[in-house]
């Protein structure tokens, strides 16, 4: 199929987009549920203009900071939650959380496959891992249960996993680079049961990518702590930096001490003046996910026209923001890739090239034009240089501008 005109391309997408009108309804229909419940913890908490004040030093009373973590627990509908700019990334909040619940002799028992790639040091599982302070150099244990073909948990061996007593249940709702379906909020649920059913440990969720993609988050369902970054879905596009954890008093308590040092916990560490961006794009959230949604369902709707391999297909229930588009050769993801960094609003000049980043296994190719480094609510792609070569689409803080991208991506790649 020969999309290579921008007329011809611009009149399929409208045809794209009836097709897709019941698809994007729906999404609204949850943004709107979601913005209900964002204001309305805004409104209990009593969010006001002096909570804006930028605190300084150590950071005690920092009443902004203080109300933006409870907020934050209203959303997620549990106990607690820890919402620091000083967090620098997700596998830094990750590793907090980690790291604030495990001890040496505990065994972090990971039931959704393989974590994300830049874990793998953390959790100490690379040949080149060295003394630099990872679980295992800890004497943590690591135990590892792949889901099944279907994507579903594999019930069976994790039965027979929980016989040892794991400290730890941990699961990544996203997919990260597996070829693999997004975990849903419900099949967690399920999970939190069967697990706290049997034994008493902590269940917690990588929840990277899944805000607010559905009416309800995994502490919804009884997960002991979800995880996340703030220039993720959460941050809505104005967080500069950040990340949270969210969940029992109990897990935040004993995470706080690891954020800062056991007894000073979530008591220290000063806004600075980022609290007003961070609180913005907590309001934002609902909204700018769903307009990165309707990207990725676009994005899956004409690949797929295309003749590519896409997941999740255009009509199917969306649990996170990742759009993932199988190319099966080299040069067509980095032809992809290139054609999105070309239609970002920052940085549009620059050619991405593979290489080898720091955490991952193989080199990657990221296309990047995004206001705040690294931010993948703003529209960006990116994908490990290895077969089957999948591109993973991700943001849109309006979908306008990620259907252009969308569309000059195509107009711009020969295999399209």
């Amino acid at each position: 199929m020969n999309l290579n005109h921008w007329d011809k391309l611009y009149a399929l997408s409208l045809e794209i987009e009836n097709e897709l009108k019941d698809v994007f309804a729906s999404i609204d229909e949850t943004a709107f549920y979601n913005q209900k419940k964002v204001l309305d913890a805004f409104r209990e908490e009593q969010l006001s203009d002096a909570d804006f004040m930028p605190g300084s030093g150590y950071g005690y009373d920092d009443r902004g900071r203080d109300k933006l973590e409870r907020i934050y627990a209203r959303v997620f509908g549990c106990e607690a939650a820890l919402v620091r700019h000083q967090i620098v990334s997700g596998t830094h909040a990750l590793t907090i959380g980690l790291f604030g619940l495990l001890r040496p002799g505990d065994t972090m028992l990971v039931v959704s496959g393989k974590p994300y790639d830049t874990l793998s040091d953390v959790i100490g599982l690379t040949n080149n891992e060295k003394n630099m302070g990872s679980l295992n150099n800890f004497g943590v244990n690591y135990q590892q249960i792949d889901l099944l073909p279907d994507g579903s948990f594999d019930y069976p061996a994790i039965e027979k996993a929980l016989l040892d007593k794991p400290k730890m249940v941990y699961l990544q709702r996203s997919r990260g680079y597996a070829d693999r379906p997004t975990l849903t909020p419900e099949g967690i649920g399920e999970l939190v049961h069967y697990v706290k059913s049997r034994i008493r440990t902590y269940v917690v969720v990588d929840n990277c990518y899944g805000e607010f993609c559905r009416n309800a988050e995994p502490t919804h369902y009884g997960a002991d702590l979800i995880i996340g970054s703030l220039i993720k879905n959460p941050g809505g596009g104005m967080a500069e930096s950040g990340g949270y954890l969210a969940g029992t008093k109990e897990a935040i308590d004993l995470c706080s001490y690891r954020m800062s040092c056991p007894g000073l916990g979530n008591e220290v560490g000063a806004g600075l003046g980022q609290t007003k961006s961070m609180i913005k794009g907590l309001f934002f959230s609902p909204h700018v996910t769903a307009q990165a949604l309707k990207t990725a369902v676009f994005a899956a709707a004409i690949f797929e026209k295309a003749g590519f391999d896409v997941s999740p297909k255009p009509f199917d229930t969306r649990n996170d923001i990742i759009q993932s588009i199988r190319f099966d050769k080299p040069e067509a993801l980095i032809a992809f890739c290139r054609g999105i960094q070309s239609a970002s609003p920052v940085d549009s000049h620059v050619v991405p090239e593979p290489w080898d980043m720091p955490g991952y296994n193989d080199p990657v190719i990221m296309a990047a034009g995004a206001f705040t480094q690294g931010s993948s609510i703003e529209l960006s792609a990116d994908g490990p240089i290895r077969p089957p070569y999948i591109a993973f689409l991700q943001g849109g803080l309006t979908y306008e501008s990620g259907k252009l991208a969308i569309l000059s991506t195509c107009n711009l790649m020969k295999e399209v």
